[in-house]
């Protein structure tokens, strides 16, 4: 691998040389590996089938859970957060003991409590985790989704960025089934306030849970302004907003099915 410097910036293939970007760097390779219908047919890579197989459902399902809290990840996200979500569907995957070797999914894996635990504390935003951010007490009721947040102090119990003034909590549910595709997802009411020594209470709560019989994840958005001229703007482009999964209830134990969902 090779870096491309100068003016030209390249992507695609040209004689034996592949250009891409990685970041903000344009690289340079050259063509190899095997041939894609050795692959395909030859006995000898049966086991490489079955991973790729296997890792296009992990990464299916990841995309499933990406588009169900699609609202919620827009301003509150890395940029390996695909990547990242992807290892950890790949971890649950592995859990499923019933499915044969190359059809091991994350719809099975996931209902052992091993499988919810991965995703439980999962954030979308490594560059704003929930626990290094925010220092609130809240309790969280499953049954109804609702959270209830005592006693918040923001100047002492929030880490807020240079710049930020205000701030906005909302919470998120949503039910998603990695077996046959489907998720239905319910966005609570939004508390904005200053980031002062005001102290409050916050009830963030939903009119109806939602509808499916997958997996319920909870999850808290916490999002960052600056109030100009008695507006607010996103700090940073959301940069610093944080997203995280605080539990994950439930899953069907059926078998079969296809996994899915759109892009994000």
């Amino acid at each position: 691998m090779a870096k491309l410097k100068g003016i030209l910036k390249i992507k695609g293939t040209l004689d034996d040389l592949t250009f891409y970007k990685s970041g903000k760097d344009y690289l340079v390779r050259t063509k190899g590996g095997i041939d894609g219908d050795r692959i395909a047919n030859d006995p000898n890579f049966q086991r490489t089938r079955e991973n790729g197989s296997e890792f296009g459902r992990s990464a299916s399902s990841g995309k499933l859970l990406r588009t169900a809290v699609r609202n919620l990840m827009t301003n509150a996200k890395d940029r390996l957060v695909t990547s990242r979500l992807t290892k950890t569907m790949t971890q649950i995957k592995n859990l499923d003991a019933t499915s044969a070797r190359g059809e091991r999914n994350v719809g099975i894996g996931i209902v052992e409590d091993a499988g919810k635990a991965l995703l439980k504390g999962f954030n979308f935003n490594i560059k704003a985790i929930l626990s290094s951010i925010f220092f609130a007490e809240y309790g969280l009721d499953a049954a109804t989704g609702e959270i209830n947040i005592k006693q918040l102090n923001p100047i002492n119990d929030v880490v807020a960025p240079g710049g930020a003034t205000h701030m906005a909590i909302k919470a998120g549910w949503t039910n998603v089934n990695f077996l046959t595709g489907e998720f239905d997802t319910k966005i609570s009411n939004v508390e904005t306030f200053p980031i002062d020594a005001n102290v409050a209470d916050y009830r963030l709560q939903f009119e109806a849970p939602p509808e499916g019989d997958g997996c319920g994840f909870h999850l808290l958005h916490i999002e960052f302004y600056q109030e100009v001229n008695g507006d607010l703007y996103s700090l940073k482009n959301g940069s610093y907003n944080s997203l995280s999964i605080l539990e994950v209830t439930g899953a069907p134990e059926a078998a079969g099915g296809e996994e899915g969902g759109g892009e994000v």
